[in-house]
Formats: structure tokens, sequence, C-alpha cells
């Protein structure tokens, strides 16, 4: 259930898409496409994951019911794509292999949990562009992120 980002890339890096769920940085899926101005102004690209926060009961109980996505953005900003970087390939279970825009994969985001379990079966993680434009159609079967 890991998924690594490699290639030209000045740090590869392994991610747990199954720690994610206790990640601020994590949006419900059907609230990631309705996003408000006032909340893109205010949101900032340094934003750091708690470290130790205890959930609440509550909490814990909305995790097992509901499905989560991730910005892409971070993850790919942290493994530092050098200047030549264009695109990225997704790299799937199946063999049938996508690539897109590395400025579209920036934008984009992870759906790591659906109704409160990991994606087993056609995961570890599916990418949405940002504008929901594959809502229907994401791309699933990733299990690394290879950037060209």
């Amino acid at each position: 259930m890991i998924v690594m980002i490699k290639g030209n890339v000045g740090y590869p890096i392994t991610l747990d898409p199954t720690v994610w769920i206790f990640d601020d940085r994590k949006i419900e899926l059907e609230k990631a496409f309705v996003e408000k101005e006032e909340e893109a102004a205010s949101t900032s690209i340094f934003h750091k994951p708690p470290v130790n926060r205890s959930i609440s009961k509550m909490e814990g109980e909305e995790y097992l019911k509901n499905s989560y996505v991730i910005p892409l953005h971070d993850f790919l900003n942290n493994a530092e794509p050098k200047a030549n970087a264009e695109e990225i390939e997704f790299i799937k279970s199946n063999d049938e292999n996508e690539k897109i825009a590395l400025k579209d994969a920036k934008n984009g985001y992870l759906l790591f949990s659906s109704e409160g379990k990991p994606l087993f079966e056609d995961g570890p993680v599916h990418f949405y562009y940002k504008d929901g434009s594959n809502q229907d159609n994401p791309i699933k079967y990733i299990k690394e992120i290879h950037v060209h």
C-alpha cells in the first residue's frame, strides 16, 4: 500500500496513504471540487500535518464512513522535480500507465480512502484533476509516480 515518487527528482520519496487519514490536509471527496475562493486564498503550501494530535471519537467515526483525497502538490514539491521536468507518469498495477503534465499533477488530488477504507482492489491511490473533469473516471491502480 505504498506509492513511490521517483524519476527526474532531487529526492525520491515513499508515501504511505494509510496514514493520511490523520493528516489535516485531507479533504472529503464530496467537498474537493467545490472550492471556495476565500479558502483557496488562505491555503498555505507550507502547511505541515499535525504531530501526535489525538482525534475525538466523533472524528474517528466520520473517518470510517467518508471518502478522502489529499492534494498531490506537497508530495511532489517535497520530491523536488528537476527544472526540466514536464510530466509525470502514473505507473499502474494493471500495466496501463498514463502520463499527464506535471503542472496538472501538482493541482490534482489523490483519493486514498473510499467510505473509510483503503483502496485495496484498484489502489492504493486514484488521481483526480482539481477541476473534477475526471471525477467519474479517475486514474486508478496507481502504484508509483514517475517524474519525467
